[in-house]
């Protein structure tokens, strides 16, 4: 099995794809939820777009959603800015997702109604339009992908210590990321529920995500995009905010998800 880059022509192997739409076909319930987790350009958003279309090419509706259609908007997050910290202006860590849409979405869409997915513009930093989302009326499966689907909590004390240069410098005290682990504890397990069954696309470790994440930007860019992106010195700080619960994803969501596919630092399957 091969992959490309999920920001290139290609994708994975197509027995890959089909094996985990027989996997998601074989789930119980009429509307089954799929997930598909890893880190930062790990290709969640090409497998995710391959297993639509096979489901597609065999009849199915299929709904697309990422965890990052859910970021909450500019406004909500320079409130939770000046409330509570900082840090949190910048989309991305747990604590900045609406989980109300995600989770009526989700309900929305195994009810069989009209439901509109909602989009996000990633180069404006703000959740695009209503009028820009497309709906669905009747769905036979959603694939959910994002790259910290299903992670726990760290325990307090995995907190106390800073991991890179943005928790030394910019959360001396600790309180964007025990606000952030709190969060995931609190907030994200309703979302998890919703999830029939988790693949993990696992990167080799978190040293590939910064190459991963500028590769990802650079295609965003490429897209057309009024907006200007981030440079390579914005990314690398980026993905700092990322860094602990990425490597929390790391330790433990091969013990949670129904499968592993071990990819290297080229994005390929390893087995």
């Amino acid at each position: 099995m091969q992959a490309t880059s999920h920001t290139g022509v290609g994708g994975f192997d197509r027995q890959l794809i089909s094996e985990a739409l027989d996997s998601a076909l074989s789930l119980p319930g009429p509307v089954p939820v799929f997930a598909i987790s890893g880190l930062q350009g790990s290709g969640k958003s090409t497998f995710a777009a391959q297993l639509a279309a096979l489901g597609q090419a065999r009849g199915l509706r299929v709904a697309v959603l990422s965890i990052d259609d859910f970021y909450l908007s500019v406004a909500e997050r320079e409130r939770l800015a000046a409330d509570v910290h900082p840090l949190l202006r910048t989309r991305g860590p747990p604590g900045t997702h609406d989980l109300g849409l995600a989770l009526s979405t989700l309900d929305g869409l195994r009810d069989g109604g009209r439901v509109a997915l909602p989009r996000f513009d990633k180069l404006a930093d703000e959740r695009a339009a209503p009028d820009r989302w497309p709906t669905m009326h009747g769905c036979d499966l959603v694939v959910l992908e994002g790259w910290f689907l299903k992670t726990p909590a760290q325990a307090p004390a995995e907190l106390a210590a800073p991991l890179n240069a943005l928790e030394r410098d910019e959360d001396r005290d600790g309180r964007w990321r025990w606000w952030c682990n709190e969060a995931l504890d609190r907030d994200y397990p309703p979302l998890w529920r919703r999830i029939d069954a988790l693949w993990l696309l696992q990167a080799p470790g978190f040293g590939v995500v910064p190459k991963w994440r500028w590769e990802q930007e650079q295609a965003l860019l490429a897209s057309g995009g009024a907006h200007g992106g981030m440079d390579r010195d914005g990314v690398a700080r980026f993905v700092q905010l990322f860094e602990r619960v990425s490597r929390q994803a790391l330790e433990t969501l091969p013990a949670i998800a129904e499968r592993t596919v071990p990819l290297d630092a080229a994005r390929r399957p390893a087995g």
